[in-house]
């Protein structure tokens, strides 16, 4: 099996962020990290300043969020982040669904939106929590979404917590996504009622198995998240940073 270049999605250390940027990049890029999903840098500090500090550390921006529930931002304002980053070319989005109807208008608005980005070498994503496994006439809102946008403009970021919080195995999930899931969040759950988030390797998923359908569909990266931790998040980080490399996966 391939091993994967493994980025983080900072939100895991946000507080950390805030108190101090440069700081909490450098830690993330001494345990290891190749990758970050970021956005554009405090006020204050400009593009190519953010820029130097990552080229400095190694750490490369490999895309960014556009933003949680709205499709109501500039597809050309983020490709120039990326352009100026000299980042990764892609950009996620999460969204909340309250009927199919909701779902097919969300839909069509996203193959409009991901037309922009692919016209910009950007590829367009959608990232899942649990509320997508809601069933609207039969259906996981989440397969109504990935039947009625287009594989070209739209893509997905899944996450193997939140697929196993909706019901379902990551694996079997991630199978159905052939050629069509670059990216992939990956973080652990604990076992027990609570299913709370567990670093990589100290919960119940198979991250071996994950990894090997990650490598049939064509994913590109694995993206460490932990939203909630019962440590200190950046030894979070390290545990699944070193949890991952002992399993061989990157």
């Amino acid at each position: 099996m391939n091993k994967f270049p493994v980025a983080v999605q900072p939100y895991t250390v946000r507080e950390a962020l805030v108190k101090d940027y440069i700081g909490t990049l450098e830690r993330i890029a001494q345990i290891g990290y190749q990758g970050i999903e970021l956005g554009c840098p405090p006020e204050g500090m400009a593009i190519s300043e953010q820029k130097a500090i990552l080229d400095r550390l190694g750490l490369r921006v490999i895309g960014t969020h556009a933003g949680f529930d709205t499709l109501d931002f500039d597809p050309d304002l983020i490709s120039d982040y990326l352009d100026e980053v000299n980042g990764g070319r892609y950009v996620a989005v999460s969204l909340r669904f309250n009927s199919k109807e909701d779902v097919l208008i969300k839909a069509e608005k996203m193959n409009v939106i991901g037309a922009k980005f692919r016209k910009r070498g950007v590829q367009f994503l959608y990232h899942n929590h649990n509320w997508e496994f809601v069933r609207y006439d039969g259906e996981y809102a989440l397969d109504i979404l990935l039947r009625e946008t287009d594989p070209a403009f739209v893509q997905m970021e899944l996450d193997t917590y939140w697929v196993k919080r909706g019901g379902e195995e990551p694996t079997e999930y991630l199978s159905k996504l052939k050629n069509r899931c670059p990216l992939l969040h990956i973080k652990d759950v604990e076992d027990g009622e609570d299913q709370f988030f567990a670093e990589i390797g100290e919960g119940i998923l198979d991250f071996k198995a994950i990894a090997r359908a990650a490598e049939e569909v064509g994913t590109k990266w694995l993206i460490v998240e932990q939203d909630q931790s019962r440590r200190d998040p950046f030894e979070s980080l390290a545990i699944s940073y070193r949890n991952l490399k002992e399993m061989g996966l990157i």
